[in-house]
């Protein structure tokens, strides 16, 4: 077991490594087994966390994330979170104002993560395969780049069903009533 945890550890700080050495505006660390975004990282990456426009932390464990990953990763313009257990978002992601595609898939959120609906550049929410019941139609509307919303997989109620397609400029994804989760 120690020794699967130190080979976790020390791919996440390789790949970390590689990021800082290589002035890559990626950071990878899909599939590292994180329950938590190591604080770590924000002393390593401190000097270029405003260069990283994508990080990807899909399939792992996380639960959540803090405000100061919000904060510190600011310039980020696509955001990987797909295949973890996060059920809500901090506020302090209001900070990502250059966000363009968020995939947040394959997770445990019951309720819409409503401060996505104030991000002015986001373009692409992928939620699909969550427990979303309700949408904010209204609020996702009004946001000037959405172009694209997957909700397939989530027990959206009717309303949102019947309320949506007329309001909406943009492509809302969505499962046909009643329809089961996908195959495995």
């Amino acid at each position: 077991m120690l020794k699967k945890m130190g080979e976790a550890v020390a791919r996440v700080a390789r790949k970390v490594n590689e990021t800082v050495e290589s002035g890559s505006d990626t950071l990878d660390l899909a599939e590292c087994k994180l329950v938590s975004f190591p604080i770590g990282i924000y002393k390593v990456l401190r000097n270029v966390s405003d260069q990283i426009h994508l990080i990807t932390l899909a399939n792992n464990e996380l639960k959540s994330l803090t405000s100061k990953f919000m904060t510190t990763f600011s310039q980020l313009r696509e955001l990987h979170l797909e295949g973890n257990f996060l059920h809500r978002l901090p506020s302090e992601v209001s900070a990502l104002q250059h966000l363009k595609a968020i995939d947040l898939s394959r997770n445990q959120f019951q309720d819409f993560p409503e401060q996505l609906t104030t991000l002015p550049a986001l373009e692409t929410i992928n939620l699909e395969e969550n427990e979303i019941v309700d949408v904010p139609v209204e609020k996702l509307a009004a946001m000037p780049a959405l172009r694209c919303i997957n909700l397939r997989f989530n027990p959206l109620n009717a309303e949102v069903r019947v309320i949506a397609p007329p309001l909406i400029k943009f492509d809302m994804l969505m499962s046909p009533e009643g329809a089961g989760a996908p195959p495995p």
